[in-house]
């Protein structure tokens, strides 16, 4: 029996709207919600020119966060698939079994994070901290230097007031003169340094046995299913961070590469030069390195991770971080 026009009718319309949500839903696929912070790094080019959705087709929602903590638990909620962190929340996640890989070292903070102590309180060393009041994220990268240099000072946890606060409110805190001392990244980093004393950076420290840096993150499953996505980034990573390398004289104060950065971190143009230049942005040779993801970062994150449990920001440190971090995308940029 055949069947009448207005049921083939129907089976077609049914038809087309069952292929029109299948279309939907592979389009709603080819979107990604990328966690960035602000620090100054080449990443940022790619951010404004837009490239890297031209290249791939993926919608970007790029998300600014104000610290790496608050990154790792939108990943951990599942509303964040990629995002920007430093080592020590990196390795707090790992150690609370959150399912992330480490890909791309975003920069080698080196010089880039610093302790500064406001002149008119009278702090000129770390030693003068006692019985002070200290800002900075906690669980960042700049709490964990931050509790080693008070450790390499003599200072015990009870002899300081440690605060735990945003980047922007430490800005606001020290305007105010709430606060006597404050690690911290820029672009608050450099507002604060006109009237601050420079008491130790994260390069002093890494230089002791306890290096840092900033890294990207993504969500295990979500990666294995967009490979495609992740080789397309880690390519237009490496390329931005290689054209910074090559050219970095060029990004002055009216380069557009330096407007990028400013517009994206909030920060002011005349600060991103010197900003820049206080972090190192590793090869792609580097990157799957032994130095870094080849075994280097995994190492860190070991060691960052034991400071943590002696802090009491983890109950546990793994034995082993290697799992977390991966050079299958870094490997497959340098091609």
């Amino acid at each position: 029996m055949k069947p009448n026009l207005s049921t083939l009718s129907r089976r077609l319309l049914l038809l087309g709207l069952a292929c029109v949500a299948l279309s939907v839903s592979a389009q709603s696929k080819k979107e990604v919600t990328f966690a960035h912070q602000d620090m100054m790094v080449p990443l940022r080019t790619v951010m404004e020119s837009g490239e890297l959705e031209r290249t791939t087709g993926y919608k970007i929602n790029w998300r600014m966060f104000g610290g790496g903590g608050d990154v790792i638990r939108a990943m951990a909620s599942g509303d964040v698939q990629i995002g920007e962190a430093g080592s020590s929340p990196v390795a707090a996640a790992a150690s609370q079994g959150q399912d992330i890989q480490l890909f791309w070292i975003l920069d080698d903070i080196s010089n880039a994070e610093a302790l500064i102590g406001r002149s008119d309180k009278g702090v000129k060393t770390v030693a003068d901290l006692k019985g002070k009041k200290v800002a900075t994220p906690f669980v960042s990268t700049s709490h964990y230097q931050l509790m080693l240099a008070l450790k390499m000072a003599g200072l015990k946890g009870g002899d300081v007031n440690v605060m735990n606060m945003r980047p922007p409110e430490i800005a606001a805190a020290w305007d105010r003169g709430d606060i006597d001392a404050a690690f911290i990244w820029d672009p608050i980093l450099s507002k604060i340094k006109s009237n601050g004393t420079v008491l130790a950076t994260s390069g002093d420290i890494g230089k002791k046995g306890y290096p840092t840096f900033d890294g990207i993150v993504v969500n295990r499953q979500w990666a294995s299913e967009h490979k495609d996505f992740m080789v397309a980034l880690t390519k237009a990573l490496a390329k931005a961070d290689a054209d910074y390398r090559a050219n970095g004289a060029k990004w002055t104060m009216d380069s557009p590469q330096v407007k990028a950065v400013a517009k994206w971190t909030k920060a002011e143009a005349k600060d991103v030069a010197p900003s820049m230049a206080l972090y190192k942005f590793p090869t792609t040779q580097e990157q799957v390195s032994a130095a870094w993801l080849g075994g280097g970062a995994a190492k860190a994150l070991k060691d960052t991770a034991e400071f943590l449990k002696e802090q009491g920001r983890v109950q546990a440190a793994l034995p082993d971080y290697a799992k977390f971090v991966t050079t299958e995308f870094a490997a497959q940029a340098g091609n």
